[in-house]
This record gives structure tokens, sequence and C-alpha cells, in this order.
């Protein structure tokens, strides 16, 4: 049984073509150009999350 020896020089040119090849990937960080909507809170809902006992001043249609 033969052991296969390798060479300094080609493990280094090995370790600096993957290195080279695993920089090819672009990654993309940064705002979205999308505008999202974002849906409004149900009066009770904000009713709930206030604390309050009364869902009148979330409710837009609403003045009595």
């Amino acid at each position: 049984m033969k052991i296969f020896k390798v060479p300094r020089f080609t493990t280094q040119i090995l370790i600096i073509l993957f290195a080279v090849s695993s920089t090819n990937c672009s990654v993309r960080v940064g705002t979205n150009s999308h505008t999202v909507k974002t849906k409004q809170v149900p009066p009770g809902q904000a009713k709930k999350m206030s604390g309050q006992k009364s869902a009148k001043n979330y409710a837009p249609g609403h003045n009595k």
C-alpha cells in the first residue's frame, strides 16, 4: 500500500482556489425599495393594548 503525499505548494494552491471561488458569491444588504402597506389596528385591539376602557378614541368614524 502506497501513501500519497501532497506537496505543500499544491495544498496552498488548493486553499487559494477555494478562497477565490467562495468570494464570487454576492450578498446584497440594504433597504428595500418597496413600500409595505401596514394594516391599521382595529379599535378594539388598540383599546386592549393601551389598557383603556373605551375604544371610542380609536374609532375614526364613530364620533359620539
